[in-house]
């Protein structure tokens, strides 16, 4: 597996137990199986429970029984998943860093017993409601709304584009107080463990997708939904509560590009010696030398800025800005190797028996969710002038 610069070398004894479970789970479980999931737009539900029980959710929380690992291996574990598809990374990355993570962080003990066990353990499912139909780069201006009412509150709006929803048992949707409720929080938006089969809750599933056919990507539909005054996330108000969450996820997109690239990298590697036109490989023609180079480049670029932004992590250092440029830069680096891989097989790279054509129509995908790349660029514009255009 390409490491040119050598970045692993120095990993823990758990770190590399982490990488090689995560590798071995893939190979063993998504791998044989992925062309044909992909063909037929299926998540392999079976996975969400033995991903579970190899702790593959939240595992860098601590609480309770979650193992607290550090963020180095809780990135190579979202690069392993990724390298055998961007649906099953999204599946571990939606139920840890946005659900689970904000209940640890900002949720009430009773919640985080409530939901914590079981969404570790992946008997429970969990998504993330924030893009609505006509706010997605500015969700600030959603139009859900939590209208207080007795003991609890009644929920109405339309999420859409929420990974796990057609799945999901609890749905952490974020809504506006009611502006002309009688509360101090009037007009903040709060977040809220709404239970999906509670009346007045539909998650239908999104159909058509050419991209991330391998992910439950649906609706939330929120008819006047009553929720106890307990469902509420009582540790945080306002943007700040989806935007940490945002980051916390942002960061894992940012590995697990590193697993499409090395992936790709690694099919069209052997594939290019294997192959043989006018009598050599075409592996040693230039302008296919000139393309693994390339390609080299932008992975090992990439693995630097993941390893950084690991440590900054790890001491308590890193900042929304340094995640974007990281979430930008390997997403971008991503889809132009998925590109270059797909053009060395030729044909044959086209079809579902080869990763790269599918981890491109993926990457598609994860270079506009979790912050468009054009947000990112913004984002980035604003931290090194002064000066927002947003």
């Amino acid at each position: 597996m390409l490491d040119y610069l050598d970045l692993q070398a120095d990993l823990s004894g758990e770190d590399q137990m982490i990488r090689h479970t995560a590798r071995e789970f893939v190979a063993e479980h998504v791998t044989p199986d992925i062309g044909a999931l992909f063909e037929d737009g299926r998540f392999p539900e079976t996975l969400v429970t033995r991903m579970g029980e190899l702790d593959f959710y939240g595992p860098n929380l601590d609480w309770g029984d979650l193992p607290n690992v550090s963020e180095t291996a809780y990135g190579l574990l979202l690069q392993e998943l990724e390298a055998g598809d961007s649906g099953v990374r999204s599946m571990a990355s939606v139920q840890g860093a946005l659900v689970m993570y904000p209940i640890h962080e900002y949720g009430s003990e009773a919640q985080r017993e409530r939901w914590l066990p079981d969404l570790a353990s992946g008997e429970a499912v969990g998504c993330f409601g924030l893009t609505e139909p006509e706010h997605g780069s500015d969700p600030a201006s959603m139009e859900t709304t939590a209208t207080p009412d007795g003991d609890g509150f009644r929920l109405s709006g339309t999420k859409t584009w929420i990974t796990n929803s057609p799945i999901a048992d609890v749905a952490l949707v974020w809504g506006r107080i009611d502006d002309d409720a009688d509360r101090d929080d009037a007009g903040e938006i709060r977040g809220f463990l709404v239970e999906t089969d509670l009346d007045g809750v539909e998650t239908p599933a999104i159909d058509g997708k050419l991209s991330m056919r391998v992910s439950e990507t649906g609706q939330i539909h929120l008819q006047d939904v009553f929720v106890p005054a307990e469902a509420m996330l009582p540790d945080v108000q306002g943007m700040k509560g989806p935007l940490s969450c945002l980051t916390q996820a942002r960061y894992g997109i940012a590995w697990g590009a590193v697993g499409v690239m090395r992936d790709c990298f690694e099919t069209a590697r052997e594939y290019a010696t294997d192959r043989e036109q006018f009598d050599r490989p075409i592996a040693a023609t230039q302008l296919q030398q000139e393309k693994l180079a390339e390609m080299a480049t932008k992975i090992t670029t990439s693995q630097t800025l993941v390893f950084r932004l690991a440590e900054l992590k790890e001491r308590g250092d890193l900042r929304p800005q340094q995640v974007s440029m990281a979430k930008r830069q390997n997403v971008r680096a991503a889809r132009e190797v998925a590109r270059t891989a797909r053009e060395m097989l030729g044909g044959n790279g086209i079809t579902t028996d080869y990763s790269p054509m599918r981890h491109l129509a993926n990457v598609e995908t994860v270079y506009t969710y979790e912050g468009t790349h054009d947000i990112h660029s913004l984002i980035l514009g604003e931290d090194l002038t002064g000066f927002s255009a947003f």
